[in-house]
């Protein structure tokens, strides 16, 4: 049975053009997208305006706006400009009419509270089955098998990434988290310490999880300084979170630029961890393997080349990287047979 179906050419265009505009809309984000108020002041005789507003996080900032003259008090008079965030509704309810796949509301907006207090900025990358549907709309897309998950899952390249960061770049991640008020509060380890994941008690399944790559410090949750939040470490993470792309996600017209991995990394990194899923994880192991299926099957007709590279990156990576994906291999091939003539699966 076909592992996905192609879009339509209307979606397929309705989605390029909505993560083009929002990429945009990232990088110039109006002062009309910051709730806030004009003020001026005098700097030696001078009366400047500046717009002063309240982060994400409750630090009090401002943007200068320009010299008390009659353009800026135009400008001032319009409330600056239409705010560049808001014109992605249209395009976003058109790529979801048109085919394209959304994600939950209540999880876009978890995504869109990280992304504001600069989680993806600073290197964060959304993984899990969010950005396995993710995918669907960046190929051209629609996944047989796309069921929805209660979880959404976190990553962070790696604890040396924080020296690619400004020196007074932080945030507060738990803060973020905090200030969605939907009852998610972080599970201790036995230590006492905060775990990486949240959860609501009222509903365990409704949970978050970050992660990293391993160090040879162990396995124990890392405390990111400027990203204020426990990363627990997971094998092989690292091949995954090589080449990490740009993808709009969308929901009930909100949009928000989140970093996903490479679809052909994410795939053969589905395949390493398919064989550490032990016990209560059987499920999520079928998941893992439904959904390296998938992205294998259609990038093999669209983007053969690129499972090939990161295919021969893999095998590279030592012994024990090979003998696990061969074992995967196995079940891959026994469950879906239709892969194993895929010259770039075998060994």
């Amino acid at each position: 049975m076909p592992q996905f179906t192609e879009l339509p050419l209307s979606a397929q265009t309705a989605y390029a053009q909505l993560l083009e505009a929002a990429v945009t809309a990232e990088h110039l984000r109006a002062l009309a997208d910051l709730p806030g108020s004009f003020t001026p002041k005098t700097v030696r005789g001078h009366k400047y305006w500046y717009y002063q507003y309240t982060e994400p996080s409750g630090k009090l900032s401002q943007t200068f706006v320009g010299p008390d003259n009659e353009a800026v008090k135009s400008l001032m008079a319009r409330k600056v400009m239409p705010s560049s965030m808001a014109s992605l509704a249209p395009l976003a309810r058109s790529a979801v009419v048109l085919g394209c796949t959304e994600v939950l509301p209540r999880h876009l907006r978890v995504i869109a509270r990280l992304a504001e207090y600069g989680f993806f900025r600073a290197g964060g990358v959304l993984v899990g089955t969010h950005a396995f549907l993710a995918y669907g709309n960046m190929l051209g897309v629609r996944w047989r098998d796309a069921d929805r998950t209660q979880d959404i899952d976190f990553a962070h390249a790696e604890r040396n990434l924080a020296i690619a960061l400004p020196h007074d770049f932080h945030i507060n991640t738990d803060k973020a988290i905090e200030s969605l008020a939907l009852g998610l509060l972080p599970v201790s380890q036995l230590s006492g310490k905060a775990g990486a994941t949240y959860l609501n008690p009222r509903e365990p399944e409704f949970r978050l999880d970050f992660l990293t790559t391993c160090h040879r410090d162990g396995d124990e949750p890392f405390r990111h300084p400027q990203l204020g939040i426990e990363l627990q470490p997971l094998k092989f993470m690292e091949f995954s979170l090589e080449n990490v792309q740009q993808t709009a996600i969308f929901a009930g017209g909100q949009c928000v630029v989140a970093n996903i991995p490479h679809p052909a990394r994410f795939a053969l990194h589905k395949l390493l961890v398919f064989g550490e899923r032990k016990g209560a994880f059987a499920t999520k192991a079928a998941k893992d393997l439904a959904q390296a299926a998938a992205l294998l099957a259609c990038l093999h007709e669209i983007r053969r080349w690129e499972v090939e590279e990161a295919w021969e990156d893999l095998l590279g990576r030592g012994k024990g990287w090979r003998e696990r994906v061969s074992n995967s291999l196995t079940a891959l091939h026994k469950r879906y047979p239709e892969l194993e003539a895929l010259h770039w699966l075998h060994l």
